[in-house]
């Protein structure tokens, strides 16, 4: 079995680098923590999205599927046939349940009037906001310009727009969907590639029995029934593939008519279907990234130092009309684990995404409620989940000189070291560091747990999110790590160590929006992997190496420039016939040009803090080599 790249830097291997005292590590420009005040109120607002709910989410988001399947399966088959569907359909229009996801069908992107079919109430709920006494210093007045841009934000009156065509998106002004050429599948060459290579883009078919295929999925969003197609692959026909629409609140932000996110089971009716040996595949919008391209490069820098999933590019074709470049993503299951560990063995846990994140394997307790949301247990049963409880027990309760001893025999800590380092380095909006969301957690036979990425789509950009400038992340209150530290609600507040070097104090001003310090932050409990971790000297000395080796060689625009113009070359043709696209072919073209700012200004806005992917490398570089 071919070793993974990732597994090239571990001891024993010819690119290990041992650890050596911190202070001889070179100097890295992670700055002494001082900031303006705002700073504070920036990593406030950086936390409150990522704390754990009291007990388990805000309702109807990322929530369990509603449970049809078992209802309408007649003869018992374990999937709906299309006179099930109906039936099923039927009963879901007379019967709605709550959207999940803030603005359900359509979202803030969609182009209705006010109220749109939702109407008030139908966003948040109960307990969805920040707990009590979780603020902003008092007094505080956020500075000019401070808020989401123009056009972007809730409808007015709290209820969804419509779902007509046009409209405004996370990357301003979106092109109006029409409907895409007809491509026959005899007019593609089949490729013989291996599934994720990126050097090819394969055209994938999909045919579903009904012509209103896009409401019928939308009618079974945020439910176990899938719907029925036939897929057609370099020639190849698969029937009795399971599709259904991917995401929960990140669903809602696209219209009807806009090309959404999928999910297919290759297995649902016959188990041993394969489509080149994957049952799975996820097939992702690029929703927020005008380069279309965060996913597969995220993807192809971390393969390099951990196990990750591979990414690619695709061209998706429903019932012969073209529906343009999608990300398909490899499923993290046991085939994922078995071409990277060995083994599918063990359990997994996917730690989902919400707008208060709260996956930061904080210690509640040792009643397994308290983990059911947001860690998705995917495999393995109440001993494994039992583990997950010590992990986190063993990170809040173990002092910072004991922690190597309990932590290394229980977690692959190399690979932890680099996870975080990606996390931070490439400014991963969707991950540990901002969010404590959207990664994946494994438990191996040997009962060592690994953290590998997830969703990495909204990489390459600006600290911070929509309508939060990336700006002044350099230090500020509280945000150095170590021992002592505060809990994220003291952040901005007075206290013992207000204005003390290294936490706080007054700043030099504000930088660029890829200014992050990859020591910001080091005070919130609520995620120990980095705020315990990092505690430890001889951990903190390996990050700390991890990042410069990111910033000196993967953001050097002389490595990842080709990797950039490849893509491009690839997929830029098809990019420009889209006609259902998230955002312009113009600012797929600024976003992915070789001109850049020199200020590291945005050129195009693909999503909150989207930047030219030059310019991110090169000042994001800038920023973590400079002494």
């Amino acid at each position: 079995m071919a070793v993974p790249l990732w597994k090239g830097n571990r001891p024993g291997s010819e690119r290990f680098v041992p650890a050596h005292p911190f202070s001889e590590l070179p100097l890295m420009p992670f700055r002494s923590a001082s900031s303006i005040p705002f700073v504070g109120v920036a990593v406030w607002l950086l936390t409150l999205i990522a704390q754990p709910p009291a007990m388990g989410q805000p309702p109807g988001i990322g929530g369990e599927d509603r449970e049809l399947l078992d209802q309408f399966d007649a003869d018992e088959n374990g999937w709906l046939n299309q006179q099930e569907r109906e039936k099923a359909r039927d009963f879901i229009q007379k019967n709605p349940a709550p959207r999940r996801g803030p603005g359900g069908r359509g979202g803030p992107a969609g182009p209705g009037g006010p109220g749109g079919r939702g109407g008030p109430g139908e966003r948040g709920g109960p307990g969805f906001g920040p707990p009590p006494g979780f603020g902003p210093p008092s007094g505080f007045r956020p500075p000019p310009g401070f808020g989401p841009p123009p056009g972007f934000g809730p409808p007015p009156g709290g209820g969804r727009p419509g779902r007509g065509p046009g409209g405004r998106g996370p990357g301003g002004e979106r092109p109006a969907a029409t409907e895409g050429l007809q491509i026959d599948p005899s007019s593609v060459d089949p490729e013989r590639n291996e599934l994720y290579d990126t050097s090819v883009l394969r055209t994938i078919f999909i045919d579903f029995q009904n012509d209103d295929w896009e409401s019928e999925l939308e009618d079974f969003h945020g439910t176990d029934v899938d719907v029925t197609a036939t897929v057609t692959v370099d020639g190849r026909t698969y029937p009795g593939v399971g599709i259904h629409f991917r995401g929960a609140s990140s669903y809602g932000m696209v219209p009807s008519g806009y090309k959404r996110s999928l999910n297919l089971s290759m297995d649902m009716v016959d188990e041993d279907q394969r489509l080149m040996g994957y049952k799975t595949l996820n097939l992702l919008n690029g929703n927020g990234d005008a380069s279309m391209m965060s996913t597969v490069l995220y993807s192809h820098i971390a393969r390099q130092y951990i196990a990750a999933p591979k990414a690619n590019f695709v061209r998706v074709v429903i019932n012969g009309e073209n529906w343009g470049i999608y990300t398909n993503v490899q499923q993290f299951n046991k085939d994922f684990l078995k071409e990277n560990f060995g083994s599918g063995k063990g359990a997994r846990w996917k730690v989902s995404g919400s707008p208060r994140g709260g996956g930061g394997l904080d210690y509640r307790g040792d009643d397994p409620e308290n983990y059911r949301h947001p860690y998705e247990q995917k495999s393995g049963g109440k001993k494994s989940l039992a583990k997950l409880i010590e992990l986190c027990r063993v990170l809040e309760e173990t002092p910072t000189d004991q922690l190597p001893a309990a932590l290394e025999p229980i977690c692959d800590v190399d690979g932890l070291l680099w996870f975080l380092a990606l996390d931070v380095g490439l400014i991963n909006s969707d991950g540990y560091w901002i969010r404590a969301s959207d990664y994946s957690i494994y438990l191996d036979e040997e009962d060592r747990f690994h953290f590998i990425p997830h969703d990495m789509n909204e990489a390459f950009r600006g600290a911070g999110g929509r309508g939060m400038p990336g700006p002044a992340m350099r230090g500020g209150p509280a945000m150095r790590g170590g021992p002592g530290m505060q809990r994220p609600d003291d952040l901005g507040r007075d206290g013992p160590d207000r204005g003390r070097p290294g936490r706080g104090g007054p700043a030099p001003g504000a930088g660029s929006p890829v200014e992050l310090d990859p020591l910001v932050g080091l005070d919130d409990r609520s995620k120990p992997l980095r705020s315990k971790v990092l505690a430890v000297p001889k951990y903190r000395e390996q990050y700390l190496r991890n990042v410069r080796e990111l910033a000196e060689n993967s953001l050097d625009w002389k490595t990842l420039g080709p990797v950039v113009a490849q893509a491009k070359s690839l997929i830029d043709d098809a990019v420009k016939d889209e006609t259902r696209k998230l955002s312009s072919y113009e600012a797929f073209l600024a976003a992915t040009s070789e001109s850049k700012s020199v200020d590291g200004t945005p050129q195009s806005r693909g999503g909150h803090g989207a930047l030219n992917l030059k310019a991110f490398a090169d000042a994001r570089r800038t920023f973590l080599l400079e002494p």
